[in-house]
């Protein structure tokens, strides 16, 4: 199931989204879906479908050619002469993957509380 359509996902890369690029965006708001559902199925229906569109722009890349930094990546480093390059993805992440970054975790509702959750005291009947 998915949360967003492509327009949405148009919408916030400001572009036109190729043919090819449709066809593989219907598939990962789909996967997206899945994702966001394991990680939080009870999350807003706006949260899901921001996150949704974020995680898809991150795998698609904003399609220029000479952008020459993948998108998500927190460090990077080029030579000239030498031909090297490297980059540093954030949250263990590859460039076209979907995954959830810090911030769409937080707006799915996880993060930053404070309190712990025992799923034994579940088990325990207290009546």
């Amino acid at each position: 199931m998915s949360y967003a359509t492509l327009n949405d996902v148009e919408a916030r890369m400001s572009r036109t989204l190729s043919e090819t690029e449709e066809s593989l965006a219907t598939t990962l708001l789909d996967d997206a879906g899945v994702i966001i559902d394991t990680f939080n199925a009870n999350a807003t229906a706006d949260a899901k479908k921001v996150v949704s569109c974020r995680m898809v722009i991150r795998a698609l890349g904003d399609g220029s050619t000479d952008a020459g930094v993948p998108l998500g990546a927190t460090q990077g480093s080029m030579s000239a002469l030498g031909y090297s390059q490297s980059w540093t993805m954030g949250a263990g992440a590859s460039v076209g993957e979907l995954y959830l970054s810090k911030l769409d975790k937080q707006m799915l509702g996880y993060g930053n509380k404070i309190g712990s959750y025992s799923p034994i005291e579940e088990l325990v009947c207290t009546e």
